[in-house]
């Protein structure tokens, strides 16, 4: 699970890609804009870059069919895999984007949310209490903490909070592939679980949901997930390496 600083700077360039792909995607969003020229602008950011999606066709066990886009777009109750289709965007929709890129084999994973057009208040402090749960995770990824420590960090503020946390969803470990070890839950105890050492790479990625509830259904499409409770929902996420100065950032522009 552990890496090199050598392929620590290689998966920074991976994360780079990925960070410029949810960048171009959401200067892009617009009201009247589809989700399929969303995955179109986000393909087009990778393409260029030398690397390679690692969303599209994806097919882990528990799917049915390999998921068809490069990004995914999930809107309002959608809280993540939403499938970049001809849906096009309103005034006030809820996006998260999740974007994925491996290059030179080395794979970035990314995650933001935002309001596209008018932001109701309620919506835009979701997105704002999603942000902050990933920036408490990732500082708590430290050497010599525990990952019940970082968990606490994500998912204790939010809870007491009153918002609803993706049942059985967390963070991952990431390196040659996109979902590797360790798990990386959104609520734990601090000082429980593993310890977390000098060059663990993870994917960070809380995801809040309005009115306190956890539980969600599959779609129809068989990949999106929505909120059981039909609350609006918010997804952050960043590729982090622990080391010994600090938790690193990998997906930045």
């Amino acid at each position: 699970m552990l890496k090199s600083p050598d392929q620590i700077a290689m998966m920074r360039e991976a994360g780079r890609v990925v960070a410029n792909a949810l960048s171009a995607v959401r200067e892009h969003a617009a009201v009247g804009t589809s989700l399929k020229e969303l995955d179109h602008v986000a393909s087009a950011v990778i393409s260029d870059a030398g690397a390679k999606p690692a969303f599209l066709d994806y097919h882990p066990r528990w799917a049915a069919v390999p998921f068809p886009g490069v990004i995914c777009t999930s809107v309002n109750d959608a809280v993540v895999h939403g499938i970049p289709n001809a849906y096009v965007l309103e005034d006030g929709d809820l996006l998260s984007v999740d974007c994925g890129a491996f290059l030179e084999g080395w794979c970035g994973d990314a995650a933001i949310s935002f309001v596209v057009g008018t932001a109701d208040p309620e919506d835009q402090a979701l997105v704002d209490a999603t942000e902050a749960a990933l920036a408490r995770g990732v500082d708590a990824a430290r050497v010599g903490n525990k990952m019940g420590d970082l968990a606490y960090a994500i998912g204790g503020e939010a809870k007491r909070a009153g918002f609803g946390l993706l049942a059985d969803h967390g963070g991952h470990g990431i390196g040659r592939t996109m979902h590797a070890e360790p798990p990386v839950p959104n609520l734990g105890r601090p000082g429980r679980g593993m310890k977390l050492e000098e060059g663990l790479v993870i994917a960070i990625e809380p995801m809040l949901i309005l009115g306190g509830k956890d539980d969600y259904y599959h779609d129809q499409d068989e990949w999106t997930l929505r909120s059981a409770n039909g609350r609006r929902a918010a997804h952050s996420e960043h590729t982090i390496a622990v080391t010994a100065e600090g938790p690193v950032i990998l997906t930045l522009p």
